[in-house]
């Protein structure tokens, strides 16, 4: 098996990955940047994502596995203090994954007529920081709303539970094959009206935004930022392609959620 071990540059990350490495080394295992089959990312949430945009392009072969450093992670099942642990359930490993669904995003500019196609692991977002973001919304060939505010973020299941959630987007089970639209300080008033609800896509449905013709745009992919280009439409769809985490123990879904957002078990 070959394994790349992924750290953010924090002391604690960066001692554990040492570790880490030099366990995987002396067990036998091939250490490898390039086509790995196995990416370990040692950090936090942040530190998973990173990885995910480095390795995209080898979704097909490659199993992620997180090791926290800090507080609970929803892509981290392994702590710090359990390296010993992870490589010996890497020693057993029988090819057991889990995948989850990614975010397929292409955007067309208004001033080339270049469309990139990207994937986000967690949410993408559109927004204009001086003036009101404005864009029609069509679901399929249809016509939705015009939206008038802040920005609008499309999430995957698994990005429910960042971005989404603090701007009152619903949480989605990872296993569903859905994407959410959630609206960012919309404005609903006699003149602009908007459904000021999230809105819960199922995998053979996709989005489409065409906003006003400005170029002041700030376009957000996962934690990765590009701004001041004219964007002619912004296309959304469930990818083809999914993530792969190599998954040894089951952490029950709604367990990390209690346990991230209300706390360890309150007495009544």
């Amino acid at each position: 098996m070959k394994v790349m071990v992924f750290s953010n540059d924090g002391n604690s990350s960066r001692h554990v990955a040492d570790r880490l490495t030099k366990k995987l080394t002396s067990t036998g295992f091939i250490m490898e940047s390039e086509r790995p089959d196995v990416v370990i990312s040692v950090g936090g949430d942040g530190t998973l994502l990173s990885a995910f945009h480095k390795y995209a392009t080898q979704l097909d072969h490659i199993r992620f596995i997180g090791v926290h450093t800090g507080h609970l992670g929803f892509y981290t099942d392994w702590r710090d203090f359990e390296v010993e642990d992870l490589v010996v359930a890497l020693q057993e490993d029988m090819g057991q994954s889990i995948s989850y669904p990614l975010l397929e995003v292409k955007i067309k500019y208004a001033d080339t007529g270049e469309t990139q196609r990207q994937l986000a692991l967690n949410e993408v977002t559109l927004r204009r920081y001086a003036a009101t973001l404005r864009t029609d919304v069509y679901i399929k060939e249809n016509f939705f709303e015009s939206f008038r505010g802040d920005g609008l973020c499309v999430s995957t299941p698994t990005g429910s539970t960042a971005y989404s959630k603090s701007i009152g987007g619903a949480v989605l089970h990872p296993q569903l094959d859905a994407m959410q639209l959630t609206e960012i300080a919309s404005i609903n008033n006699r003149v602009y009206r908007t459904l000021s609800s999230p809105v819960i896509l199922p995998s053979n449905e996709w989005l489409l935004l065409k906003p006003s013709k400005t170029s002041d745009y700030v376009v957000t992919i996962d934690q990765f930022t590009s701004k001041d280009r004219p964007i002619a439409e912004m296309q959304f769809k469930i990818a083809k392609e999914r993530i792969q985490f190599a998954r040894y123990r089951h952490t029950y879904f709604w367990d990390r959620v209690e346990d991230a957002f209300i706390g360890s078990k309150h007495e009544i």
